[in-house]
């Protein structure tokens, strides 16, 4: 076997030590600035809007390979300043580091231009406000600046990328991927700037053209009409913060996570800490493997976040990263809250029904089912979700048994309910009139017209929800145990009835834990044998340093040498948990994060199982009050749109859709 050639490297160990060329620094940088044509329609738009754009075309052929020009009406530059525009490390954003450290603008490096005009073909054509005509710069900073003709504003024309290094334009990929970059690129930045008029070209065939409007016109324009239908409005205020954009619902989840776009100070960034604190806000509402999506801007003084991070200028790192995490995570939780039946807007105005019922008496009988739903409700531990024996026995019976409806004798989560002022009887007489005590549906007449009874809720349901606003309407019957089918002004309501009390029990578990910890120190429990194990020395500095962050958290960890660590003490709720891995995890959040919600998480991971075992289950016969009460109760609910699995409780069948399917009108 022939021994290594080591005569190359030899060789390089005994050249002299000299300086490089500028051009080859210019392809060096260009390597980490310009990593594809998007990097460079990024570089490009930046600049654009820095200098006052209101109006930027971005003409793309073949991908952005062959030619990427932009023009924008900003205000230009001035004639003698052209070469230094394509020159290294110049720049008019900042000259010192106090301007380094309080960035307000896109660029600042002063590489881009430069790194550029190393490994493609550029012409650069300006013209100023003040001056006759505009001025042509052609190939870099030493080419001659000559007069040429164009509006106010800049254009840069960038052909044949990569022609001087062929080793990197192999590494590219199809036209189409490439394009596809590029206008993804587009999209990013003019969602960021509704003020900012945008259009885009590929091969001479217009893509894409937004003009200028509001934010919730762009976003729809964007992220689709999906979306738009599908969002929650977030503008939130605190101190030198600001969070302001739409956040999708979660019905409006992907697979993937190509709908989520953050932006700090006007800057599209990808960062860690953002991300994980709108995934742990939608973490009680998403399902599965989810991804919600989103449109966020949040704004801070540029002294607060340091974007002198990675060439890309993609990342950032805030100074103090925990406040800024607590605080999206809150904002992102309170909008979330929204999602409930009442919160998604007035009821629409109502069908033509035959009022044989005023409003007032309409309006007298229903208020009578206030009591059913406690508003002093404290949750109980119970095993069953309505006490022992609820004593409803039919499907659809509404005065069954005892006439009064069973639930005015059992209520949710074990909680006895009291005989509601004024009897369940008698505001439900006419309601029950289609529901007799053998739990049959008796609604035709014995009259050839076949009208409903007189005194039958379904004359009137519709006008007494739009006068009531009772968004899920009031119920009819229950299917196969499972679903609770209920009417509003809309149409059909069906709800999955464990998924909605599942949910209602959870947020009530968690509002009574809250409540009775407020206030209170962290309780603790102390671990009669430490439990150590083997730490890598981030570990260990990590709590080190963050000692008074852990036990604020409920946890003594302490470094019992260089590469070990021991636990001492953790939560009491979750004192039957793994210690060495309840630690990893905390040590990694406090690390990365500045705190840590896996406390937080582990204890609605239990109270979700406590929820989930508690509620109500499949084929557990309903009385009608019952239905309705659960109805009213997922109403005053946050998050009541999904269990805290994520799945859906409730979907609403318009009457227009019900039209469709028995051809009515057609």
């Amino acid at each position: 076997m022939n021994a290594p050639d080591t005569a190359p490297r030899q060789a390089a160990a005994a050249r002299p030590i000299q300086a490089l060329p500028d051009q080859l620094i210019s392809q060096i940088a260009a390597g980490e600035v310009v990593e594809r044509p998007s990097a460079v329609v990024k570089e490009l738009l930046e600049n654009a809007l820095d200098a006052g754009a209101t109006q930027i075309s971005v003409r793309l052929e073949e991908g952005g390979v062959k030619r990427i020009a932009i023009t924008d009406n900003g205000r230009g530059i001035p004639p003698e300043q052209m070469p230094l525009a394509l020159a290294r490390h110049a720049t008019s954003k900042i000259s010192s580091l106090h301007d380094l450290e309080n960035v307000g603008t896109l660029g600042f490096r002063g590489e881009a231009l430069a790194s550029i005009a190393s490994v493609a073909a550029v012409t650069l054509t300006s013209r100023t406000a003040d001056a006759p005509h505009a001025w042509e710069l052609v190939g870099s900073h030493e080419g001659t600046v000559a007069p040429s003709s164009g509006a106010l504003g800049t254009t840069i024309d960038v052909q044949d990328l990569y022609f001087n290094t062929p080793a990197r334009r192999k590494f590219l990929k199809s036209e189409q991927t490439e394009f596809g970059h590029c206008a993804e690129v587009v999209r990013r930045i003019a969602l960021a700037r509704p003020d900012v008029s945008f259009s885009l070209t590929h091969n001479g065939r217009t893509i894409d053209h937004w003009n200028v409007c509001d934010m919730a016109r762009r976003s729809a324009q964007i992220l689709g009409e999906g979306f738009a239908e599908a969002r929650l409005p977030i503008d939130e205020t605190a101190g030198p913060l600001r969070i302001h954009g739409y956040t999708g619902l979660p019905t409006a989840s992907k697979a993937r996570a190509d709908g989520q776009f953050f932006y700090v100070n006007g800057r599209f960034v990808r960062d860690k800490v953002l991300v994980h604190a709108v995934k742990a806000a939608y973490q009680d509402v998403l399902h599965g493997d989810r991804f919600p999506s989103y449109a966020l801007a949040l704004e801070l003084d540029p002294a607060l976040v340091d974007v002198n991070v990675h060439p890309s200028k993609i990342e950032v790192r805030f100074r103090d990263s925990r406040a800024v995490h607590q605080f999206v995570f809150h904002a992102v939780q309170r909008a979330l809250a929204q999602t409930s039946a009442t919160s998604h807007g007035s009821v629409p105005s109502p069908l033509p029904a035959a009022d044989t019922l005023t409003s007032a008496t309409w309006r007298g009988e229903q208020t009578s089912f206030g009591p059913l739903l406690a508003p002093d409700y404290s949750p109980t531990f119970s095993p069953s979700p309505f006490g022992g024996s609820s004593g409803s026995s039919g499907a659809l019976s509404g005065t069954g048994n005892d006439g009064a409806g069973s639930f005015a004798g059992a209520g949710f989560g074990g909680q006895r309910y009291g005989q509601p002022e004024g009897g369940v009887a008698q505001s439900t007489e006419k309601y029950g009139a289609l529901f007799g005590g053998n739990g049959r549906v008796d609604s035709y007449r014995a009259e050839t017209d076949m009208a409903l009874p007189q005194s039958s809720p379904f004359t009137v349901s519709a006008a007494a929800m739009a006068q009531e606003e009772f968004p899920l309407g009031f119920a009819l019957a229950q299917l196969h145990g499972i679903y609770i089918l209920a009417q509003n002004a809309k149409g059909l309501v069906l709800v999955d009835m464990h998924a909605a009390h599942e949910r209602i029990l959870y947020e009530q578990l968690k509002t009574a834990l809250e409540s009775r910890v407020a206030g209170e120190a962290m309780q603790v429990q102390p671990l009669l044998i430490p439990v150590t194990f083997y730490a890598d020395a981030v570990e260990v500095g990590t709590a080190h340093e963050h000692q008074e962050t852990l036990q604020a958290l409920g946890f003594d960890i302490a470094a019992l040498s260089p590469t070990t660590l021991a636990v001492r003490s953790v939560p009491v709720l979750l004192k039957n948990a793994d210690a060495q891995t309840l630690a990893r995890d905390v040590l990694r959040d406090v690390r990365e994060f500045g705190g840590s919600r896996v406390l937080i998480e582990r204890q609605n991971e239990l109270l979700g199982t406590l929820a989930c075992h508690t509620a109500v289950r499949a084929n557990r016969i309903l009385a009608v009050q019952e239905m309705n009460a659960l109805l009213r109760q997922m109403e005053k609910t946050e998050r009541a749109d999904q269990c805290n699995h994520g799945r859906p409780t409730w979907v609403q069948v318009e009457i227009g859709a019900l039209d469709k399917l028995f051809l009515r009108g057609q």
